[in-house]
């Protein structure tokens, strides 16, 4: 397909992509102590990922983050749960609960316009900017990571239908097949 690209990653791919969720007050010690672990600050700002390293932290509401890893899950969600002892928080490995899928190139705005209510465009969706919302009705997260590279996160359970649905949605942008005596 001219020049798009669709890659799922599973658990049983690598690199594994760990997630954990983070609920903490972000003006306690306990969101310094999680941000001293990650190496970066907890965004403050609805749809604002912060990166470094092997982590990226989305935010996802006022006191809620998602933490997307290439580090082990168990082993981060167990760092993090211990820089935010004595904080009222809660901090829970959740990399089974979503599946990543990766869509790039070119037209990848355009095959996503066709199922999401949200403005894609460059001026309203910034580079590092990740929204919960709805692709052909089904809840997802969508990371939007650079010009031309989307990660959409459907639970697990919708990842079957979202690829599908994505596969379908590309179909108009494969190159004509002159073999075929198509035109």
């Amino acid at each position: 397909m001219a020049d798009l690209t669709l890659l799922q990653r599973s658990p049983l791919e690598t690199p594994i992509l760990s997630m954990v969720s983070v609920r903490v007050d972000p003006d306690s010690d306990g969101a310094r102590g999680i941000e001293a672990v990650l190496g970066t600050a907890l965004p403050r700002t609805c749809g604002v990922v912060t990166r470094n390293g092997a982590h990226s932290v989305l935010w996802l509401g006022p006191d809620e983050w998602l933490v997307v890893s290439e580090s082990g899950a168990g082993s981060l969600a167990g760092e993090l749960r211990a820089a935010a002892t004595g904080s009222a928080s809660a901090v829970v490995d959740v990399s089974a609960n979503r599946v990543l899928l990766e869509l790039s190139g070119t037209i990848a705005r355009d095959v996503l316009k066709k199922g999401c209510p949200v403005d894609l465009h460059p001026r309203v969706l910034a580079d590092d900017t990740a929204v919960l919302t709805t692709l052909a009705r089904v809840p997802v997260l969508l990371w939007k990571v650079d010009r031309t590279r989307f990660r959409i996160l459907p639970r697990a359970s919708f990842a079957s239908y979202v690829g599908r649905w994505l596969l379908d949605a590309m179909e108009e942008f494969a190159p004509w097949d002159q073999s075929a005596g198509g035109s």
